[in-house]
């Protein structure tokens, strides 16, 4: 048998859009590790605690495998006639609208190109929207309104550069840990950087800080149209530039004068003295970069909000030149790639406007399409909104979860289920959307299919397979393409490789272009496969050499518009005339305002992160951080469970009472779904309200209550198998090494302990038993083994369970061949020379707090003194700030 040598493949991190290369090494025993390219110029060898466990995610458990017609296995041929025929007969029968695709940002570009082309310029609807609606859409309608197109002007060099970084509505720290650690390491080059905060949460990127802001919710636009004002007030404005390059300023200035400074403090709930400091600083500082991300997108005023962002750069000229611009950060690896083929319903490709009729006139001649698309699509709430009142009725949902991430999650899942016909393509077998879909088509995983994606600094890198395909499972523009030819598009859809997929792309990104437009990779149009086996990544714009260096932008460099040449009618760029209005959401009965997001190591709706052990150690299961004045005010406890509700519906999560927590706000992570909580879809709370503009929905501020959930008893358990159901009314399962750890709470104590620890392992018959039960104390500890091998650990306790989970959990790891080792899993304690760690800071070398804590006492006062003691932090860099902060507490706890 020939043993394959081992290589080292270059390819591109699936999770944000900071786009990181990854070194991908299968070893000749086909043992998958990754790192950072050294080379890749977004990252430079960096990766995130996600991308630094990527190798942890691969394996095929739970995979979808074979194509699935209504629950039995199907082969391609059947499978795909149906989706084509079923498709076509609606067309028929209804007309082009009463078909849609929902995509997503984790999908590759090519994938991306296909089925928009399918969708716009062969079915003839501009149904198809994306997940990306969700985290960019705002972005896209401000820039259009003020560039004439969907631009990012700069480049993640510019963070290194500037020497004020303002970060709006962005926990850079967990949610784009490289961008952060590069502006962590320029500044300890140049420590006169200065940096600003604009959230109201105290987050982990509050840590680098030297100012936070913790703003209203939603006072974004106020803030920022008050700096237009205070800019126009000091005569700290561009005035060569607003005369040169722009139109609209005096409209632009009048409406940000309606509030006066006062006026703006109580609509940002800041103080004058607060925005006078910033607004100083920001008028002083010529080299200046604002980063925004969902804190900006994610509202019903997200593009006024990313307007009133850009007004100010326009007005200072602080955009398109070295350290200075607003920047749009992603939250998909490949939102910006979806941007680019059009994957939005009110988009066409290659940046072209699907309202304009000689871009519909161009795309169609390129493609030869019977008829392209004339007017926008439903975008995501609405193409949802459309599937339950039956507007829609075959639906082709393509790598994500919209039962668990679309807003009143419960009446998606409710329009799914009603819709006559759901093909879904992806790689697990089990979502909470997958199970409700008619045809289930098996997508190749990353890793296992090639394309390109382009992230947040328009640098487009190639995602390279290194894994045989598992199964039957086939890469997703393949699957479309099928589809196309089989409803009758042969022609259109013949396309025999990726490469060639991307040379067309290309190619029409470059037609009739001549510096019309911002997107032009023309320079591509030709490439081969071996050329594109070998692409190096690069930013756009790329024009033919022909058509010179400057068609794009108006100069040679990456960055746009620093001379202007905006792609407007008259090439000038527009401000936009923003008055800040205050939207009261809260009422008696839903007094407090939640606020959605992320957590450092887990990824949307943990499909990918939930199978690392390593990536839930740090977080492994729902909360809701409250501040310490308003869970008094309800007797809300540290670790209690609470019922976390709004008009819509209700979810139980654990509490964490922090004052990082602005007063009358509450946070919590948007990860959990049905698969790994009893109650955790985050979403179920959210309402459909949309930006009018963007049609993106208004995730961060939603009227909400939070009260105790009356539990009698609380219980942790590790257990070999994930079980198969759970009788509890909240439950939360994580993987683990050897298993699941599982937290546990119950309404009643009077249970049958013994017989929901059975049910819970799954134990065999036959397997040894120990127990401890104390019922007055309410107190048990149930631990069963088989053989040498321990099946699964219970402990129940009346409050919070004080039980080590990382040591508990790695008994699922080792033998227990003595008793004595059996009880000491019983008593819940390792011994006096096994301390506990404590909660897990450091995922990549799992390092707990309270070893930080000990090192600290043993006299470590710095992170490095930590990384040099304990490695933590030395890695991906993501727990530093957390590590800083356990250094504080602990140095101020020794003072005391």
């Amino acid at each position: 048998m020939e043993i394959e040598e081992a290589r080292e493949v270059r390819t591109t991190c699936p999770y944000c859009g900071v786009g990181c290369g990854v070194l991908a090494k299968v070893a000749a025993d086909g043992q998958v590790s990754v790192r950072g390219d050294p080379d890749h110029p977004a990252n430079f060898g960096r990766l995130c605690s996600k991308g630094s466990a990527l190798a942890e995610t691969i394996d095929l458990d739970g995979r979808l495998l074979h194509p699935e017609i209504h629950g039995r296995r199907a082969g391609w041929n059947e499978a795909l006639d149906l989706v084509a025929s079923t498709f076509s007969q609606t067309i028929a029968e209804h007309g082009p609208d009463a078909v849609a695709f929902y995509v997503s940002g984790q999908l590759l570009t090519e994938d991306y190109y296909v089925a928009n082309k399918l969708m716009k310029g062969f079915v003839g609807s501009a149904n198809i929207d994306t997940n990306s609606r969700l985290c960019m859409a705002s972005s896209v309608a401000g820039h259009r309104r003020a560039f004439g197109s969907d631009t990012v002007p700069g480049t993640y060099e510019d963070l290194e550069l500037a020497d004020l970084i303002v970060l709006v509505g962005s926990n850079l720290a967990w949610c784009h840990p490289v961008l952060y650690q590069r502006i962590a390491a320029a500044r300890e080059k140049r420590p006169e950087i200065k940096i600003v905060l604009v959230d109201p949460r105290r987050t982990m990127t509050a840590d680098i800080a030297d100012m936070h802001l913790a703003i209203a919710p939603d006072g974004d636009v106020a803030l920022f149209t008050g700096l237009l004002a205070w800019l126009g007030q000091h005569n700290a404005l561009n005035r060569a530039y607003i005369t040169a390059h722009t139109t609209g300023f005096g409209q632009a200035l009048f409406a940000a004068s309606a509030l006066d400074l006062a006026g703006v403090a109580a609509a940002t709930g800041l103080s004058e003295d607060e925005l006078g400091r910033f607004y100083s600083l920001f008028a002083a500082t010529p080299k200046t970069v604002t980063v925004y991300s969902q804190g900006v997108n994610q509202s019903s005023s997200g593009t006024d909000k990313v307007n009133a962002i850009i007004n100010c750069h326009l007005a200072t000229g602080r955009i398109g030149r070295p350290g200075t611009g607003p920047f749009s950060v992603t939250g998909q690896p490949n939102a910006m790639g979806g941007r680019e083929v059009g994957g939005m319903a009110n988009m066409l490709a290659a940046h072209m406007e699907i309202e304009n009729p000689e871009h519909r006139d161009r795309v169609q001649r390129f493609w030869n399409a019977p008829a392209v698309a004339r007017k926008p699509g439903l975008k995501a709430v609405e193409m949802f909104q459309a599937v339950a009142d039956g507007r829609i009725k075959a639906l082709w949902i393509m790598a994500t979860n919209p039962v668990d991430s679309m807003p009143d999650a419960d009446a998606v899942e409710a329009a799914i289920k009603a819709c006559p016909f759901v093909v879904v393509s992806d790689v697990l077998a089990r979502t909470d959307t997958v199970r409700h879909a008619h045809v289930r088509l098996p997508a190749a995983a990353w890793g296992e299919k090639d394309g390109t994606v382009t992230n947040s600094e328009r640098r487009i890198s190639r995602q390279r397979v290194f894994l045989a395909v598992p199964g039957e499972a086939r890469p997703d523009w393949r699957i479309i393409a099928e589809v196309g030819k089989r409803m009758g598009f042969g022609a259109a859809f013949a396309h025999e490789t990726p490469a060639e997929v991307f040379a067309e792309h290309a190619a029409l990104s470059g037609f009739e272009n001549d510096g019309a437009r911002d997107f032009d990779i023309g320079a591509y149009a030709g490439i081969d496969g071996e050329d594109y086996d070998a692409l190096v990544p690069f930013q756009w714009p790329a024009p033919k050499p022909a058509e010179g260096a400057q068609a794009a932008g108006g100069s040679s460099s990456s960055r746009f518009f620093a001379d202007g040449n905006f792609y407007t009618s008259d090439r000038k760029a527009r401000f936009i005339a923003i008055r800040p209005t205050t939207e009261i959401r809260t009422s008696p009965d839903f007094p407090l305002i939640l606020n959605t997001g992320r957590v450092r190591d887990h990824w949307h709706t943990m499909t990918r992160t939930g199978k690392s052990p390593r990536l839930s150690q740090h977080i492994a299961e729902p909360f809701v951080e409250i501040h310490p004045a308003d869970a008094a005010r309800q007797g809300i406890g540290d670790a209690d469970i609470v019922r976390v509700s709004s008009l819509r519906g209700e979810v139980l999560v654990r509490a964490l009472v922090t004052p990082r927590q602005r007063q009358g706000s509450l946070f919590a992570p948007m990860h959990w779904t049905d698969q790994f909580a009893a109650t955790g879809r985050l979403d179920t709370l959210t309402a459909p309200l949309t930006d009018p503009v963007s049609g993106q929905p208004a995730l961060k501020h939603v009227a909400a209550r939070v009260e105790t959930f009356a539990a009698k008893a609380f219980g942790f358990a590790v257990t070999r198998q994930k079980p198969a159901s759970i009788a509890a009314p909240y439950w939360a399962a994580a993987r683990c090494r050897g298993g699941w750890r599982v937290e546990l709470a119950f309404a009643d104590d009077d249970i049958d302990w013994a017989g929901f620890a059975a049910s819970l392992f799954g134990a065999p018959p036959g397997g040894d038993t120990l127990a401890y039960h104390d019922r007055d104390a309410g107190q048990h500890r149930i631990a069963a083994f088989d053989g040498d091998q321990l099946s699964g650990a219970l402990f129940v306790a009346p409050g919070p369970v004080a039980v080590s989970r990382g040591w508990a959990a790695e008994q699922l790891d080792v033998t227990h061949a003595g008793q004595r080792q059996r009880f000491r899993i019983v008593a819940g304690r390792a011994g006096a020379d096994r301390p506990d760690a404590g909660a897990i800071v450091c995922s990549c070398f799992s390092v707990g707090a309270n070893q930080i804590a000990a090192a600290v006492a043993g006299g470590c006062t710095s992170v490095e003194a930590i990384g040099g003691t304990l490695k933590a932090g030395t890695n991906c860099g993501s727990c530093r700030a957390e590590i800083r902060t356990i250094i504080q507490a602990n140095r101020v706890q020794a003072a005391e």
